[in-house]
This record gives structure tokens, C-alpha cells and sequence, in this order.
């Protein structure tokens, strides 16, 4: 179950990227609510936020260890900790995605634009997502924090 979830992210996500690289040229921005919501394509070279631009090796290689060790992780996992593996599977969806578009264009496509936030897309998203869903649980259910030990 959990790799189909990190798989319907993944299709997701290189799908929706290419609808806007078919479809736009770079740094044009398409207004669906005026001045709140658009799609921008931007190809970002950083991180998330487009944090430490043009470092694309580097992310790709932390991407490769994270993706390795998540799919590890979710291999090994226990039955009683679905919560985790749902969480892990929305974290090693995004990263695939953005990896797969560090090798294919040495850049990762973002196009969601809110205008008051860097433009990112739906494996940021994802990975967002499980990250405050993963603090959340070591957070407030102790059950959890016995996998970090």
C-alpha cells in the first residue's frame, strides 16, 4: 500500500510538470485568481524555496541516500505503524519526483504560485505534508519516537 501511495504522487506530480513544460515557456505565469493563486513556471535549480540554487548535484545525491533509506525503511516497517508508513510513503513520493527531475533537466519544475510564497509543486507538496504529519505524531504520540531510537 505504501508504494502505491508514493507512486500515485509520483505520477501525479510528473504529470502535472508536464503539462506546464508542454504548455509554457519558462518564468511566464498564467493568473487563475488574480494576484492570489497562479501558474508559474519557474525551473529551479535549489532547493525547496529555491534555497542554495544551482547546487544540483548535491541534492541529487541527498535525494538518492533519503530515497534508498525511506524505501528501506517502509520495507522493514512494522504492520502496527501505518500512520508512519503512509507518512513516509507522501515523503518518498515527492522526493522521487523532484529527483527524477534533477536527472532529467538539472533543475526541478515548480509552477504553483501564491504569490506570497517561492512557486513549488505537488512533490513539495507531498513532502511538506509528511514532514508536519511526521512531527506531529513523534510530537504528540510517543509510540512513534521508539522508531527514531
Amino acid at each position: 500500500m505504501y508504494f502505491a501511495i508514493s507512486f500515485f504522487i509520483l505520477v501525479l506530480d510528473l504529470f502535472t510538470k508536464h503539462i506546464v513544460q508542454k504548455n509554457m515557456v519558462p518564468h511566464q505565469s498564467i493568473p487563475v485568481i488574480k494576484n492570489v493563486f497562479h501558474i508559474t513556471y519557474v525551473q529551479n535549480t535549489g532547493a525547496a524555496f529555491s534555497i542554495l540554487k544551482g547546487k544540483t548535484f548535491l541534492f541529487t545525491v541527498v535525494s538518492s541516500i533519503v530515497i534508498v533509506i525511506i524505501t528501506l525503511v517502509l520495507i522493514k516497517l512494522p504492520a502496527k505503524h501505518k500512520a508512519f508508513g503512509i507518512v513516509m510513503a507522501l515523503i518518498l513520493g515527492g522526493a522521487m519526483g523532484n529527483f527524477i527531475d534533477r536527472l532529467r533537466f538539472g533543475y526541478v519544475v515548480d509552477f504553483l504560485d501564491f504569490r506570497v510564497w517561492p512557486v513549488f509543486n505537488i512533490a513539495d507538496c507531498a513532502i511538506v505534508i509528511g514532514v508536519l504529519i511526521l512531527a506531529y505524531l513523534i510530537t504528540f504520540h510517543p509510540e512513534y519516537q521508539s522508531l527514531f531510537k
